[in-house]
């Protein structure tokens, strides 16, 4: 019971950042559910059972709140679902030994990515006025869908951030619309698990518990998504996302250090984690500051 209370927990915690980021759901459950000591094909399959749940229930929240472009959706989350498909069925015939280090690296360069991300560069809101088409987006739904699947989680952080660096769409849109389609990959996610394993070692207990903490978090998310500061969400995510990984390949001798010199590692990676936190924090007030001389005063406040 207390297991299942405490993945009720994770999965709106986790839900609470995905919503608010349009990225981390599949990242975080997944990196939790494998320091559990879940076989990763059973732990990505059983994230991505909730996530039909919660997706759906966040994609619901986001379009009544007018944050989805359904045209976005379409064009991405097509190509996403395909690419997912494809991967569940890569990752369901790797054997343990390969998948679980395998799924550890993508994982923490997820993990990386999603600091440096919003650690160093925040939210870009710079005008782009180039053509959001097919010819960009079918590629990134399939590649997003592909990593989704086999990483555990990557749809946010690999299609979240590429929309956002256009310019073309609003963030709280580009969210919103990430988090929607998000819903076409993890049902074809799930679907190509179940082929792939069937139902061995998915504990359906822990999908409901995931799904339950999610379904609660999604609107709330869809909210915050209004006031929520992203870059210092992004940095504490990414933060704990590199810590777990690193331990996991490092439990897996990957990562050839022992003694003093573990303890140096992860004391390392929490001193840049708390740095990188207090930095987003400050890289935020700094913005903050910015953006109300530049309601109080528009001729104080170069233009760009």
């Amino acid at each position: 019971m207390r297991s299942l209370i405490v993945l009720a927990f994770i999965g709106f915690g986790a839900q609470l950042v995905d919503g608010s980021l349009g990225m981390a759901y599949g990242v975080t459950s997944t990196t939790l559910l494998l320091a559990a000591g879940i076989a990763p094909a059973a732990a990505s399959a059983t994230v991505h059972l909730a996530e039909v749940g919660t997706t759906l229930a966040s994609g619901a929240a986001h379009w009544k709140l007018g944050n989805v472009d359904w045209r976005v959706v379409r064009r991405v989350g097509i190509p996403g679902a395909a690419g997912a498909f494809l991967g569940a069925t890569v990752l369901s015939n790797l054997s343990t030994e390969v998948a679980a280090p395998l799924m550890a690296i993508v994982l923490l360069a997820l993990g990386v990515y999603v600091l440096l991300r919003f650690t160093l560069w925040g939210v870009r809101h710079a005008p782009d006025r180039k053509p959001l088409g097919k010819r960009f987006l079918a590629p990134l739904g399939l590649v997003a869908g592909f990593v989704d699947a086999t990483g555990g989680g990557g749809w946010g952080p690999v299609g979240t951030p590429a929309l956002l660096a256009l310019g073309r769409m609003e963030p709280r849109k580009v969210i919103g619309s990430i988090d929607t389609s998000e819903f076409l990959v993890a049902l074809a996610a799930s679907l190509g698990f179940l082929i792939g394993i069937g139902t061995a070692g998915i504990d359906a207990g822990w999908v409901l518990a995931l799904l339950a903490g999610g379904l609660v978090a999604a609107p709330i998310a869809a909210w915050l998504v209004r006031v929520i500061p992203p870059r210092l969400l992004g940095s504490a995510v990414g933060g704990l996302i590199v810590l777990t990984n690193t331990r996991t390949l490092i439990r897996a001798e990957l990562i050839p250090v022992t003694g003093v010199a573990q303890t140096a590692v992860y004391a390392g990676i929490v001193a840049l984690w708390v740095a990188a936190i207090a930095w987003s924090w400050k890289a935020h007030r700094a913005a903050s500051r910015v953006a109300v001389l530049a309601q109080d005063k528009p001729e104080a406040v170069p233009a760009d």
